[in-house]
């Protein structure tokens, strides 16, 4: 073994210390970082705080290739070895109460969160994690848990509502400060107006006046969190590829951020199938 791996007693007490700060995050607790990673370096055999982060991140991705929720701020990197995620796996599944945490926090009504500049939660897009692999690949060593909490979480139907109502917001706030009040006045919140079947949620426009068919995807978790699309989502973004987007808000919980994808999903995202339609033959 060499002296940059992890024993699984130095694996078993960094997950042991990240599921419990996750705990809080999911429950709504403050907690501090810096006290947890100090109570945990007498565990660890002098490992470096760069060593330590690096094995958070591939915490985060183990979490993520699973179906569970990760801490915002621990971006996922997903070179991690079996053995992290058979333990994560593992502790899971000998945590009721986390479990029963993730799963009240994936189905609790949602509000529509205040900021002070609302257009100032623009973020850039993360960069794949996938890389060479395909969207059904998350990792070679990735294990499935019984219960996928982000498809949970996008089941939420007080979520995706909040996330629409903000995101009308935000495109009032975006025109008005280009000067265009007009066009503000003439957004339509398309999902309740016509309903789901149109295959996006507002229609906005461009400062030229140009309409802007905006699909609107909403978690509490990190930026890194896959989403789900509807055939019909990504049909229409292909039909309507020069006025479609995609907006992902993420960090919902407090402080939300926001990225876009501009043009037809099957060019921005990487596409997998998650369910398929069945007959006898």
């Amino acid at each position: 073994m060499s002296r940059t791996d992890w024993t699984r007693a130095e694996v078993e007490a960094i997950v042991e210390d990240y599921l419990s700060m996750l705990a809080s995050e999911l429950s709504g607790t403050p907690y501090n970082k810096a006290a947890h990673r100090k109570a945990l370096r007498p565990l660890l055999d002098s490992r470096s705080d760069q060593s330590i982060e690096f094995k958070h991140a591939n915490i985060s991705a183990a979490l993520l290739d699973a179906g569970f929720p990760y801490i915002n701020g621990y971006k996922p990197r997903s070179n991690y070895q079996t053995m992290l995620a058979e333990v994560v796996v593992d502790r899971l599944a000998r945590s009721p109460e986390l479990m029963a945490i993730a799963a009240a926090d994936a189905d609790r009504p949602t509000a529509v969160p205040e900021v002070d500049n609302i257009l100032a939660i623009l973020a850039v897009p993360p960069a794949s994690r996938l890389d060479s692999r395909t969207a059904s690949e998350p990792g070679p060593h990735a294990v499935r848990l019984p219960t996928n909490f982000i498809a949970r979480e996008a089941r939420n139907q007080s979520l995706g509502h909040a996330g629409e109502l903000f995101t009308l917001n935000y495109e009032r706030a975006r025109l008005i400060h280009e000067g265009r009040e007009s066009l503000a006045a003439k957004i339509e919140h398309t999902s309740r107006v016509r309903g789901d079947h149109e295959g996006f949620d507002i229609l906005s426009f461009e400062t030229s006046g140009a309409e802007r068919l905006i699909e609107v995807k909403t978690t509490r978790y990190g930026g890194d969190t896959p989403f789900f699309v509807t055939r019909n989502e990504v049909e229409t973004s292909g039909r309507h590829a020069s006025r479609y987007h995609l907006y992902r808000l993420f960090a919902f919980r407090q402080a939300p951020r926001l990225y876009t994808l501009a043009g037809a999903i099957e060019t921005t995202c990487h596409l997998s199938a998650t369910t398929f339609l069945a007959a006898p033959k």
